[in-house]
């Protein structure tokens, strides 16, 4: 490779990097994909992670203040819309994005949704309502999902990605996940960076009949991705299903853990389970 075609090569190995580095079960679902998929998911993962990064801890052990915080956001989300409209940019995980974004017809209008959330984690509330909280989970989670399904579907001639469940799916795959997160995060989150996100939750008085609501929710959003599931191209099914038997497996632990244990620990799926779920993905087996 040469030019341009060696410039984004070495963009989309700066995003494989990224996920390597900072990813563990979403790291190892993507492994199922198809190369051109897998490495388009990486660099839709790699803008991501950065723009957390920025907000979310090591820009602040850096000694960047929060006024700064927020301009180096807004100056990367402008870079990122930029580079989606004239296909370069000198940041290379964001070259990178611009590219796949192109490829795959990713829509400004979720990039604005995903850094809006963003932005709400500099200046978190000291705690979000109902309708915060579904913005929230909006632009931070099921954006992304949607992300993701315009790469499932790159090379291919089917209007998949635009079937009203399959988007639906993939929307609420993003907000398991999230949502999975928040809670097993639920002490970090609260001791370390100030912020409690679930509606009407006080994460020092957490109790286990608010962890059963959240549960519940949470399995709501993966039975409907995996109602979507048998709409996606076959590698993209195996790498989906493995990701939702992942999370699926680590709400049944947070299900079956104490409410007091959750403030306290970060509960997480063993490597052998983990290996398990995805040979099961492989074998077209559902999602358990």
């Amino acid at each position: 490779m040469t030019g341009l075609a060696l410039y984004t090569g070495t963009a989309r190995d700066s995003s494989a990097r990224v996920i390597g580095a900072y990813s563990t079960s979403f790291g190892l679902a993507s492994r199922l994909l198809s190369r051109p998929v897998r490495g388009a998911i990486a660099d839709v993962y790699a803008l991501v992670r950065v723009a957390d990064e920025i907000v979310d801890g090591p820009a602040a052990e850096a000694g960047v203040d929060e006024a700064e915080r927020r301009r180096i956001l807004d100056s990367l989300e402008q870079e990122t819309l930029t580079a989606m409209r004239r296909g370069f940019s000198a940041n290379l995980v964001v070259h990178a994005f611009a590219v796949t974004a192109g490829e795959a017809a990713i829509e400004e209008e979720l990039v604005t949704a995903f850094f809006a959330s963003m932005r709400t984690d500099i200046d978190p509330p000291a705690s979000f309502d109902d309708d915060a909280y579904r913005r929230y989970i909006h632009g931070s989670a099921e954006v992304v999902g949607t992300m993701c399904l315009r790469a499932f579907f790159l090379g291919s001639r089917t209007s998949g990605p635009r079937i009203p469940e399959v988007e639906e799916g993939a929307r609420r795959l993003g907000a398991a996940f999230q949502k999975v997160n928040f809670l097993r995060d639920l002490a970090d989150d609260c001791d370390r960076l100030g912020r409690s996100y679930f509606p009407g939750v006080d994460p020092d008085d957490f109790t286990d009949a608010q962890k059963n609501e959240i549960v519940a929710e949470i399995d709501d959003d993966l039975a409907a991705a995996r109602r979507a599931l048998a709409h996606l191209p076959r590698r993209a099914r195996w790498a989906t299903g493995a990701a939702l038997g992942l999370f699926s497996e680590l709400n049944r632990r947070l299900s079956a853990a104490p409410a007091e244990r959750i403030r306290r620990e970060r509960l997480s799926v063993p490597r052998r389970a983990k290996a398990l779920i995805v040979l099961r993905a492989i074998l077209g087996k559902e999602p358990r």
